[in-house]
């Protein structure tokens, strides 16, 4: 009962081993997405694989960014 500190260390890490999941994830599914357009929509130069590649990375970067703000926030209070 002396120190409950250990166990949100565990928690910070625990979520930080998730997050490049979460961003292969992200990135993963709008490739996908851009790949099944392309085949649906044909041009010659893959755009739609391209821009939701570059999408998916950036929407990866913005969930990265808010978490790591929220585990700092987190950290702070303590």
């Amino acid at each position: 009962m002396s120190n409950p500190n250990p166990k949100r260390k565990g928690n910070k890490w625990l979520a930080l081993t998730g997050i490049p999941i979460q961003m292969g994830a992200i990135v993963f599914l709008f490739a996908w997405g851009g790949k099944w357009l392309d085949a649906k929509y044909p041009n010659k130069h893959d755009a739609y694989v391209k821009v939701l590649t570059l999408v998916g990375v950036g929407i990866a970067f913005y969930n990265l960014n808010r978490q790591l703000k929220e585990i700092n926030k987190i950290d702070d209070q303590q």
